[in-house]
């Protein structure tokens, strides 16, 4: 049971889990905290495409109800729907805190909650210490279903469409793969009500059992039939199973979430950028040529805090997480996100030229190396203390970054290793100016790493 309260949220497998017990009990003790801010509160909730999503709503709306927090429900929805809720006002009521269930791109058997109160995430010591009290409690917890339903959707369909509706002339061919998760619970009409007209949705029909590939468009393998569609189109979308992840693909590359960054970053003036550890070092330097780059923890909890902290335009990880403060809210949003992208192509700007005009160092995909999970943080701390005195063989060490895991820059690239915050395993990363150093590096760290497994 404790290993579903993890750093940025709540998951884990229905039933075996997340049963009706344990939900009830997460609906209760978090709606005490939430009680704690506001006497007087209201939890805004909303589910994805899986099976199980609205079972797991009715045992949290127990929960809140037991204690004393009114329920706004808005059912089938996109995550960012979720966290939109929690900047409106409907009919006097503005929501304290919103619950987003969704097992994100996990397989179809999980899945979870992301939480936010205060228009803040609830996560890291928040969610280990709600874990504590409910694993201690023995608490029961009748069925109250007692809710009212709010239509965030259509307020959030209704504010984008508006926002973007200058992109009605917009000449470009648009293909969209929606993956069977939640994104077109919005997306057409949104496309609808702008007027865009030359597009194509592929699995665009919610379905939690995901029957035509895995809802993670950060794998290539995932990817696979938008490639196909792009012999017809312009430009492809691809999105994670609730929405809050993005791909981007022209007809001849696919875009990652540090290289979009850039894009977008020489449209915003002054920008003030925050990328996580795994980015590339060519995103730092570009964004520092035209503002101010800032490197930050892997995790979109952790990105939102720093977004707030500094007030960044905008913040962006690798796997496709953008978050833009830059005329919006500064969460994770996979449709919005789509629609800046879109709004880049309506001015001209010419990705693929872009792209070929940026440095070419040679990068690793994210690499993991399965531990346990009370063995993945003793090796961070055991291979900072080998990196005091590294071996001969090792370049030389410019700069140790530990702000997560450790992050080594070498005259000619840098090497990553940091504990998963949400599996058993240690992530990888490696980047270099030719393959020659990038083979040298990533073999000097697997030796580290090989010896303290």
């Amino acid at each position: 049971m404790k290993s579903i309260f993890r750093e940025y949220d709540i998951r884990g497998i229905f039933e075996k889990e997340l049963n009706e017990e344990s939900v009830k009990k997460i609906g209760y003790f978090l709606g005490l905290k939430i009680k704690a801010i506001k006497s007087d509160a209201y939890v805004s909730l909303g589910y994805d495409a899986r099976t199980h999503s609205p079972i797991l709503e009715k045992w949290l709306t127990s929960g809140f109800n037991k204690a004393g927090i009114k329920v706004l429900t808005m059912g089938l929805v996109a995550t960012p729907v979720n966290y939109f809720s929690n900047y409106q006002n409907f009919d006097g009521i503005e929501p304290t805190a919103s619950v987003m269930i969704t097992g994100s791109h996990n397989p179809p058997e999980y899945n979870g909650f992301k939480i936010t109160v205060d228009k803040a995430p609830f996560f890291g010591d928040d969610i280990y210490a709600l874990g504590d009290e409910i694993l201690k409690s023995d608490i029961d917890i009748e069925d109250n279903e007692k809710s009212t339903f709010i239509d965030a959707k259509k307020r959030y369909i209704d504010y984008l469409a508006k926002e973007f509706s200058f992109l009605k002339d917009s000449d470009k061919k648009l293909v969209f793969d929606c993956g069977n998760g939640v994104a077109n619970t919005v997306l057409e009409d949104i496309l609808k009500e702008i007027g865009i007209k030359d597009y194509k949705l592929l699995f665009e029909n919610p379905d939690g059992t995901f029957p035509n590939h895995h809802p993670d468009p950060s794998e290539e393998k995932n990817l696979e039939d938008i490639k196909r569609e792009l012999c017809d189109f312009d430009f492809g979308f691809a999105y994670d199973g609730d929405v809050d992840r993005i791909a981007m693909l022209s007809k001849k590359y696919n875009f990652k979430g540090d290289i979009l960054s850039i894009f977008f970053a020489r449209n915003i003036e002054n920008p003030v950028v925050i990328g996580e550890v795994k980015c590339s070092q060519v995103m730092y330097d570009e964004i520092d040529k035209i503002g101010r780059a800032i490197m930050y923890k892997t995790g979109h909890s952790n990105l939102k805090v720093k977004i707030r902290e500094t007030n960044a335009s905008f913040a962006a990880e690798v796997s496709g997480h953008l978050f833009f403060n830059d005329r919006y809210f500064g969460y994770d949003d996979a449709i919005y996100s789509t629609f800046r992208a879109i709004e880049l192509l309506y001015k001209g700007f010419d990705f693929d030229s872009e792209f070929e005009a940026l440095p070419k160092p040679i990068s690793t995909e994210e690499l993991k190396v399965k531990t346990t999970e009370e063995k993945k943080f003793e090796i961070i701390k055991e291979l900072k203390e080998k990196l005091q005195n590294p071996p001969k063989s090792m370049p030389e060490i410019k700069k140790i970054i530990d702000i997560d895991g450790v992050r080594v820059i070498f005259e000619h690239g840098w090497g990553l290793v940091r504990a998963s915050n949400t599996t058993p395993v240690l992530v990888t990363r490696f980047e270099a100016e030719d393959n020659e150093n990038l083979d040298l590096i990533q073999s000097e760290f697997n030796k580290l790493l090989e010896e303290l497994l």
